[in-house]
């Protein structure tokens, strides 16, 4: 089970942080075209040895969008690791659920298996980041009916 806790809880900014900690030790290989060329060789590899296929020959374009999707996250990584606000937290769900949105497109048009490992972190960390903001809005938030 997931644990949350409000956006105003000390422990919040620590769920920020461990997010931003995943998304730099998975993506910081993605932010140059040198570091991308060798986890393209190692999930390609990977892909043979678990019988899902290596991956695409590399091109100049794929390696572009590698780039800037890696130079993105990691940049806002380190953002949140060194200013876990709660808006963070927010925000990093949401881009979360679009990830995990993309990456459920992609496994039913036949991206490799393995990219569940992937969809599984992108979800985990959306549940525990943006359930919070649910939970205190309800708390918080007076019911239209109170007061008549």
């Amino acid at each position: 089970m997931i644990r949350t806790v409000a956006p105003s809880h000390p422990a919040y900014p620590r769920f920020v942080r461990a997010s931003a900690w995943y998304d730099l030790v998975v993506t910081v290989g993605f932010a140059t075209p040198w570091t991308y060329r060798l986890v393209h060789s190692a999930l390609s590899r990977l892909g043979e040895e678990i019988g899902a296929g290596a991956l695409p020959a590399l091109d100049p374009i794929q390696t572009l969008y590698a780039n800037l999707m890696g130079s993105v996250v990691v940049v806002w990584a380190l953002l949140r690791l060194l200013r876990p606000l709660p808006v963070h937290g927010l925000y990093d769900g949401f881009a979360r659920t679009l990830f995990a949105v993309w990456q459920a497109y992609a496994l039913a048009h036949g991206a490799p298996y393995w990219l569940w490992l992937f969809l599984v972190a992108e979800v985990a960390f959306g549940v525990v980041q943006l359930g919070p903001w649910r939970w205190e809005r309800s708390v918080v938030s007076p019911s239209p009916t109170a007061g008549s």
